[in-house]
């Protein structure tokens, strides 16, 4: 059995008290067949100091992009199309829109997801979404700059039946972090019995959000099968289906062959 963690910082794990370094972290990783993780940036030096940090390895890869909090800087259009032409880098992102901390950018916020989304679709590479508060704007930039063309995520998804259907009518998929085992989460447990499940990821976006049973600790990619876990009883699959499938898709958006995984 072979679970992805789709979305994790990995270079925001805490390697003082937790974890002796990266090599640590991946082998609790796989000690619960979580063989395989996207290494995602929020900002461009972010990535390259990421990249610095993991090294090249056959169970990680990376995203390259430029989260819509990190943008009092600003950065160059052109850098992030060098960046992210790297084999390495899988996605764009993570990008997107939210109002919830910040609505004094908006423009700004809105034009460089429209740039992650161009750029995702001229190196033919997927996008990765971040949305909070913000689902009317960043569905409707989704369909105007044809987001379809190169495929995307939306990660740690929080949104409502409505907007999953859209997502899906776009061709997107769907992921799931450990919010979905949080008690107060029955909304979004009903999107996930609704979401096919050859449409759906699954995440821990490390080192937020742990699932229980591990509430109030540092999230890391080891807890994507609690994830994966409760998804199965909410599919009415088993374990292994879930995980199979999960890995499928993500192999399918993310343009890899499994010769890709050690």
């Amino acid at each position: 059995m072979l679970l992805v963690d789709s979305h994790c910082h990995l270079d925001s794990l805490d390697f003082v008290a937790l974890h002796q370094n990266v090599d640590d972290v991946l082998a609790k990783a796989k000690a619960r067949d979580v063989g395989y993780v996207l290494a995602v940036a929020t900002t461009l030096p972010g990535y390259q100091a990421m990249t610095q940090l993991i090294g090249t390895r056959d169970d990680v890869a990376f995203s390259c992009g430029v989260h819509p909090l990190n943008l009092e800087e600003g950065y160059d259009y052109a850098e992030l199309r060098r960046l992210a032409a790297a084999e390495q880098v899988v996605a764009l992102g993570e990008t997107g829109l939210d109002y919830f901390y910040q609505k004094d950018n908006i423009p700004l916020q809105q034009e460089s997801f429209r740039q992650h989304i161009r750029i995702g679709r001229e190196l033919n590479k997927p996008v990765i979404i971040h949305t909070r508060d913000a689902r009317i704007d960043t569905l409707a930039i989704l369909r105007e700059e044809n987001a379809q063309e190169c495929g995307g995520v939306l990660h740690c998804f929080t949104e409502d039946l409505a907007t999953a259907k859209t997502l899906l009518d776009l061709g997107l998929y769907i992921s799931f972090s450990g919010i979905v085992t949080f008690r107060n989460a029955e909304q979004l447990r009903e999107v996930a019995r609704y979401v096919p499940l050859d449409r759906i990821l699954v995440e821990t976006d490390s080192p937020y959000l742990a699932p229980v049973p591990h509430r109030g600790k540092e999230n890391q990619p080891a807890y994507v099968r609690d994830v994966a876990e409760y998804l199965a009883v909410l599919k009415g699959v088993s374990l292994e289906t879930l995980a199979e499938t999960t890995t499928a898709n993500f192999l399918r958006l993310f343009h890899l062959k499994l010769s890709s995984f050690a």
